[in-house]
């Protein structure tokens, strides 16, 4: 249902994207992936290192590395998909937040919700 390729919207040093292998409609789960929890506390020690651009807040006082394909969607504020926490499961799951079409590139907004605007956290100053 999902692939990782190569974006033209990332300017990183692997380039990756997720991108649909067939069509996923509206409120379609096509990713769950599973997380590792740490506490903020050690968070420092994640910063230090290329994750710390990768991981997300989970719930309370908790941050999360995700595995499977989890950590390589790319940005948009006009995403086409968006993400739950599922604590019972310890996933995050991904959902078609419009329909997309086989071949498309997987947009998540990284502030968490699809309607944030606010400036995303490293292009603050």
């Amino acid at each position: 249902m999902i692939e990782v390729k190569t974006s033209t919207l990332s300017d990183g040093e692997f380039n990756r994207g997720v991108f649909a292998t067939c069509d996923i409609k509206k409120g379609q789960l096509f990713h769950e992936a599973p997380v590792i929890a740490y506490p903020n506390d050690e968070h420092q020690y994640i910063e230090q290192t290329l994750l710390g651009d990768y991981a997300f807040e989970y719930g309370t006082n908790k941050s999360a590395i995700l595995l499977g394909y989890g950590m390589l969607f790319n940005h948009s504020y006009e995403p086409n998909a968006n993400y739950e926490i599922n604590f019972k499961n310890h996933t995050f799951d991904f959902y078609a937040y419009t329909d997309i079409n086989a071949g498309d590139e997987i947009l998540i907004n990284y502030n968490g919700e699809v309607d944030d605007k606010d400036p995303l956290w490293f292009n603050q100053e």
